[in-house]
């Protein structure tokens, strides 16, 4: 039975999409009547996982189905790292300049538009639940921190490079070398010589 398929398939994956249903064989039209029966939950458009699987990242995975193009970036990369306590009240993202900023229904988005290396520079991926989550280095993010302390605040850019040092999450030349990149060293070099 094709609802079998689909519920299997779910439970190896974690996300499932409609295109991944042609290797087994069912109608993408199942998604959608499985969801109403209560059987699958949308993470995203086009996006599902079964009602009572758990993420390995909860949110996390649901903003990373929900916007793949997007880097998970400032206060939710340090909440990701788990580098913070604490809790940011919007899911901060970046995108390359030239590239539309998202709408994700039902998250609330801080976007950021960043250029060049700036955006590039410093991505890792991560495979959680079948989707693959993209979230900046810890040394990056502490540079980010400090690049954008007008909308974070400076304390939490000191308490960022002190915690990610202090929990050996990137050393102080990693950090240093995105600090160059991102054309921060000169901001950074007293801070990075008093911690």
């Amino acid at each position: 039975m094709q609802t079998d398929k689909i519920i299997r398939l779910a439970r190896e994956q974690g996300v499932i999409r409609a295109a991944d249903l042609a290797s087994i064989g069912a109608s993408r039209t199942l998604l959608p009547y499985l969801e109403q029966k209560g059987v699958l939950r949308r993470v995203a458009r086009g996006a599902y996982m079964l009602v009572d699987h758990v993420p390995e990242r909860p949110g996390f995975v649901d903003i990373a189905a929900a916007v793949p193009h997007c880097v998970i970036f400032l206060l939710s990369a340090l909440q990701y790292h788990e580098i913070t306590i604490q809790m940011p009240n919007a899911t901060w993202l970046a995108v390359e300049r030239s590239s539309r900023k998202p709408v994700a229904k039902g998250f609330q988005l801080q976007v950021v538009q960043l250029s060049g290396n700036m955006f590039s520079a410093g991505i890792e991926e991560y495979e959680g639940d079948g989707v693959i989550i993209r979230v900046y280095s810890p040394a990056k993010t502490v540079v980010d921190c400090f690049r954008f302390r007008n909308r974070t605040g400076l304390d939490v850019a000191r308490e960022a490079l002190r915690d990610t040092l202090d929990q050996r999450r990137a050393s102080r030349d990693e950090i240093w070398h995105f600090a160059k990149i991102c054309r921060m060293a000169s901001i950074m070099r007293p801070y990075l010589e008093m911690v």
